[in-house]
């Protein structure tokens, strides 16, 4: 997979958007935790990280826990061996981790119609992870904290919803 290095969060206009569509867990279709599979090069991977930690293992050329990933089958499972890929740089990682992401759900939204549907009617708003434990790919706030509403407030990068922001600008 060819992957360049570049920020995709950097090209999302945080001023532009008044309204939010927040997501959270597994439930939404804008998880990477969401389980619905889609296939990239002839591996099927069952969600969106799945195909992060496989790639991330890679990567860093294990490949020992990159078939432990695509054997696992549930997200949890596939992060946590995410966390223990074998010559992890985060440097490294932090260069390529949002594309990587980009990738997965682009082949995620594209081969499911009903899934893109569902991301193309967010049209005008900005996809915001809402999960007050995650200060790089949520927000770092609930759903119910009324901090939400203010970007200014936000103590996380939203990487996730940044991506898949800029994700629905690219499909429509």
């Amino acid at each position: 997979m060819n992957i360049k290095n570049a920020s995709i969060v950097d090209k999302v206009e945080l001023y532009f958007y008044k309204q939010f569509t927040f997501f959270v867990d597994y439930t939404s279709p804008f998880s990477q935790w969401y389980i619905v599979p889609f296939t990239l090069n002839g591996i099927t991977y069952n969600c969106a990280e799945q195909f992060m930690m496989y790639q991330k293992a890679l990567l860093f050329g294990d490949l020992q826990t990159a078939k432990k990933i695509i054997a696992a089958k549930h997200p949890q499972q596939h992060q946590e061996l995410g966390r223990m890929v074998q010559n992890f740089d985060s440097t490294i990682w932090s260069q390529y981790c949002q594309q990587i992401v980009y990738r997965g759900n682009k082949e995620k939204f594209s081969q499911h119609e009903h899934l893109l549907d569902l991301l193309l009617k967010t049209r005008g708003t900005l996809l915001v992870e809402a999960y007050r434990h995650d200060r790089k790919w949520s927000v770092g706030l609930d759903r119910n904290d009324p901090k939400i509403f203010d970007i200014s407030q936000w103590p996380g990068k939203n990487w996730m919803g940044l991506i898949l922001t800029k994700l629905r600008e690219d499909l429509m």
